[in-house]
């Protein structure tokens, strides 16, 4: 097989999807040698993401996420001769007749449209279409497949499920040395609380403030808690002022620390660090921050909604994203109580353990396969969650 796979999304934004490509490709370098991959860079990114001699890089000029991108992308992939593509950012070229991949890692945008830019509206709002023009879908959980049966009716068969994980750099550090690292480069506390996201409604860090502050309102005994701190780390997002006049209204400058967006190498030594991680989003898809976390060996506090418990099983304490006293309750039990954090820490170094971009990149060469052949292509869940 010639199989493209679209990676020009890697120059615009380097979290979040671009992640997932890159590791993703990684995965399949590693795995097969038979067949030919054709990786579409920016062509303000010349070296090629994968080196190997059965992956080739080129260029695609087509702008992504563009009004342009539809029209342009047929011509641009013709002379290419692929067998099939991979887009990883939910949208294929719609006008093209190579069949096509997709992956659709959430639908967040359908449960909260209201938080869409205008361009992010109209590139969204091609994925009915998507959906119906792609040979076969990929998502990271249950509920996400749940989400695109329910809202956008599409089969199950035509589906699979295929879960992420954390890169090979989220391991256990040492603790006290990663303490001392970030407490000298970002001028934390010895005991701080992280999360780790785009700061945006979704996310939730709303909801995750007024807990801080109802943590330190109600279980500051004798000033037990007054050197917590919280850390956020993550880009400006939607209604990312509101945030920050929120931290004072609530008179907690003093106490969070804003992060911006860390560089990778850091976030490792973070989590490390951190005696909690917080991760009460109002939806995901996937949720990659708490596997993250558990990888490290930090215990973190999940929503109990949408693919969140999916993700982190037994492994993590569940909350309601929308109650205050839920959140901080959990927050000051892993500061306070030191058996609950190490049999925390053990069963989410267990849980992470379980998810593998190497199994995550041998289900995914096995859609290509079908897809190429004309079989139908079946869910790999099951199988990639016993092993």
């Amino acid at each position: 097989m010639r199989i493209g796979v679209d990676a020009r999304l890697m120059q615009h934004q380097p979290a979040g999807i671009s992640n997932y490509t890159r590791h993703l490709l990684q995965g399949l370098q590693q795995i097969d040698s038979d067949n030919e991959y054709v990786v579409f860079q920016h062509r303000r990114q010349p070296e090629p993401l994968i080196k190997k001699t059965n992956f080739q890089r080129a260029t695609l000029y087509a702008p992504v996420h563009s009004r342009l991108e539809q029209w342009m992308l047929p011509f641009e992939l013709r002379r290419h001769h692929l067998d099939l593509i991979h887009f990883t950012d939910f949208i294929p070229p719609l006008r093209s007749k190579i069949p096509s991949v997709i992956t659709v890692h959430d639908l967040a945008f359908l449960h909260w449209p209201h938080f869409l830019t205008t361009e992010s509206a109209a590139y969204y709002g091609q994925i009915d279409r998507a959906v119906r023009h792609a040979r076969h879908v990929i998502v990271p959980s249950e509920q996400t497949k749940h989400d695109l049966t329910a809202r956008l009716g599409v089969p199950d068969a035509h589906i699979s499920v295929i879960y992420e994980a954390a890169a090979p750099e989220f391991h256990p550090m040492p603790i006290e040395e990663s303490r001392k690292a970030v407490q000298e480069k970002f001028n934390l506390p010895e005991r701080f609380i992280f999360f780790v996201g785009t700061i945006e409604p979704r996310k939730n860090v709303s909801g995750l403030l007024q807990a801080f502050a109802y943590l330190r309102q109600h279980y500051n005994v004798n000033g037990s808690l007054e050197d917590v701190g919280l850390a956020i780390a993550g880009g400006k997002g939607w209604l990312y002022e509101d945030t920050m006049a929120q931290i004072e209204r609530l008179k907690l400058g003093n106490h969070v620390y804003i992060l911006g967006r860390v560089e990778d190498e850091w976030l490792p030594k973070l989590y490390s660090a951190a005696r909690c991680h917080v991760h009460v989003a109002l939806y995901e898809g996937f949720g990659l921050p708490p596997l993250e976390s558990m990888a490290c060996g930090t215990p973190t506090i999940v929503s109990n909604v949408s693919s969140l418990p999916e993700v982190v099983g037994d492994a993590a304490l569940l909350v309601s994203p929308r109650s205050s006293e839920e959140i901080a309750v959990a927050m000051q039990r892993l500061l306070c109580d030191d058996t609950l954090h190490a049999e925390m820490r053990e069963a989410g170094l267990r849980r992470a353990k379980i998810f593998s971009w190497t199994i995550a990149a041998k289900r995914t060469l096995e859609v290509y396969k079908q897809v190429f052949s004309g079989k139908p292509t079946e869910s790999p869940q099951a199988e990639m969650i016993a092993k």
